[in-house]
């Protein structure tokens, strides 16, 4: 009896130490697995910090690029602060953000030139050439000249003209500030300075030096730069279609106390076709279209 009882007790201590031994083998066999999940875990979590790190960078060189680009397109030293140019003349938002860099770059076909604002004492337009129109006169000389985009704006507006049966002619178009210095001082000997700035700009002030207004004419030259101007087909035709070419009456009928200067309907001035065409439909000035204060009397 006590021998069958002791293989019994030695059969359970062999099942028992099977049991012991298979768990420590399945415990044996699941430990080497989690060193390796933990190396997967951290393979993955590194590229993906390193993913991310190289979105951040691209994303601020992208920023820096829109910097790059907001700088030269407004004017600015490129520190991102553009509120100014980000409103328009209103005060509202302007997706262009071109309107009030634009009022104060002198190289800007938009440029606000009156008796407030003047040009740089160094500026030069570089990009005069000759407009294939025709002039009171035939030599080539300073004041035939405008700025390229205007000229050729120029040329479209004498063409359209000429298919309503207007014939029109240049009568002056860009001075240095050399050229208006003199001008300017001529007017003052002869009729004052007080009454020689009702008509004449003070050099620096003229819109003739940025190469971007002209005077014009009917071809046959008849009340150039005079009041009967006003009166003439030519005039008329100017006042219906001037802005359709970029072009605007500067200094209109009824305005003198803003624009500072008599009425020209003589006088044109490049602004290109989107400003013109506001300024047109909403019968405004220039200072007008950017908020500007009046300058009668300055």
């Amino acid at each position: 009896m006590n021998r069958k009882k002791g293989v019994v007790t030695a059969a359970m201590a062999l099942l028992l130490t099977a049991v012991l031994i298979a768990g420590c083998g399945k415990q044996a066999a699941n430990a080497p697995q989690t060193p390796a999940e933990n190396s997967t875990n951290t393979a993955v979590g590194a590229n993906n910090g390193a993913g991310n790190n190289a979105a951040n960078d691209t994303s601020t060189a992208d920023d820096q690029a829109t910097e790059g680009n907001n700088a030269t397109n407004d004017g600015s030293t490129g520190n991102g602060d553009s509120s100014d140019s980000a409103q328009a003349p209103d005060g509202s938002s302007d997706s262009s953000g071109g309107d009030r860099a634009a009022m104060s770059d002198p190289y800007s076909v938009a440029v606000l030139i009156n008796k407030q604002f003047a040009l740089p004492d160094d500026y030069e337009p570089k990009d005069l050439v000759y407009p294939d129109v025709r002039f009171t006169f035939k030599e080539k000389i300073e004041k035939r000249m405008m700025r390229k985009e205007a000229a050729k704006a120029l040329e479209e507006l004498f063409a359209g003209a000429e298919k309503d049966g207007i014939y029109l002619a240049g009568v002056s178009a860009y001075r240095s500030h050399k050229t208006q210095t003199a001008l300017f001082n001529r007017y003052v000997e002869k009729d004052g300075e007080e009454v020689a700035k009702t008509y004449s700009a003070v050099p620096g002030h003229s819109e003739h030096e940025t190469g971007l207004a002209i005077d014009v004419s009917g071809s046959d030259g008849k009340c150039a730069a005079e009041s009967c101007f006003g009166d003439t087909k030519e005039a008329a035709w100017l006042a219906d279609h001037a802005t359709e070419y970029g072009f605007i009456i500067r200094y209109p009928e009824g305005k003198e106390d803003i624009t500072g200067y008599k009425y020209e309907p003589w006088h044109l001035r490049y602004v290109g076709k989107e400003i013109a065409a506001d300024i047109g439909e909403r019968g405004i000035t220039l200072e007008e279209y950017y908020d500007a204060v009046p300058v009668s009397g300055q």
